[in-house]
């Protein structure tokens, strides 16, 4: 196996990896695809460097899907258009059994800030506060699954042989979560899938707390992988230096830490008052 294949393979088992960000309940209305996954499996398609982490997590779930024997995909990627204008993007259709759903696929890295929103949903942000788990998921209630209603995609349906009143929605909805360092709070994980928790996060201003430890930062098709101890790992002082590039850009990276006693973690350094 090259280099290339090796590291599409390590973010293939990172995206398994991950759990469903909720298990079992309906949150938000929002209920999770279930199917036969097996514990190992190959990643056998090539990609290529430029395919950007959300579509290559796409291309990680159809795999998965493909290996069901129950299950048949029967379109993926349906962009949806008025004349010329795409306004907006289908996942997946697929048919496990009789029946055939509507999937929409998501991967997110969310931090725990308790000074955004007022509920345990309402807490989880994105990394650099773009974005939120709250907004994503009234983003799929509101555009991405009623999109299967819209009048120009009945004729892509009528194509494939079903209408839209045929078909069931749910979702495929992994993440990373991470909260802040050395946090005494007793955060509440009554909704979310409290295995998705995945490392910590601290402000740049207080990485001194960190300089006896050794770092690496992946590229971020990269932040799928589980921690990985053979790489070159870097020492405070220039890894102090490249977070300071990236607060002055106004980014909060992924890296991972390895610590004096051998273990590791993921973690992000932000650059936004927390």
């Amino acid at each position: 196996m090259d280099l290339v294949s090796k590291y599409i393979q390590l973010q293939f088992q990172g995206y398994t990896n991950t759990p469903a960000l909720w298990v079992e309940d309906v949150v938000c209305g929002l209920s999770q695809f279930e199917w036969n996954r097996k514990k190992t499996m190959l990643f056998n398609e090539a990609l290529a460097d430029s395919l950007r982490l959300g579509k290559r997590v796409e291309r990680f779930v159809s795999a998965e899907l493909t290996n069901d024997k129950e299950i048949t995909i029967l379109a993926e990627n349906v962009q949806i258009q008025d004349n010329k204008l795409t306004i907006g993007e289908i996942d997946c259709l697929l048919k496990k059994g009789p029946i055939v759903f509507h999937i929409e696929v998501i991967f997110k890295f969310y931090l725990y800030d308790k000074n955004v929103g007022t509920t345990e949903i309402g807490h989880w942000i994105g990394p650099n506060r773009n974005d939120t788990l709250l907004k994503k998921l009234n983003k799929l209630k509101e555009k991405q699954l009623p999109l299967l209603y819209n009048t120009h995609t009945a004729s892509v349906l009528k194509g494939i042989g079903i209408a839209a009143s045929e078909i069931q929605q749910s979702v495929i909805f992994k993440a990373q979560l991470f909260i802040p360092y050395k946090t005494k709070e007793d955060i509440e994980f009554s909704l979310v899938n409290k295995d998705c928790l995945t490392g910590f996060y601290i402000h740049f201003s207080e990485l001194f707390q960190l300089n006896s430890c050794k770092f690496y930062i992946p590229e971020k098709i990269n932040w799928l992988l589980d921690v990985q101890t053979q790489v070159n790992w870097m020492h405070y002082p220039e890894f102090y230096i490249k977070m300071e590039d990236s607060v002055l850009h106004q980014r909060s990276p992924l890296c991972w830490i390895k610590f004096p006693n051998g273990s590791s973690k993921k973690m992000f350094v932000v650059w936004w008052d927390c």
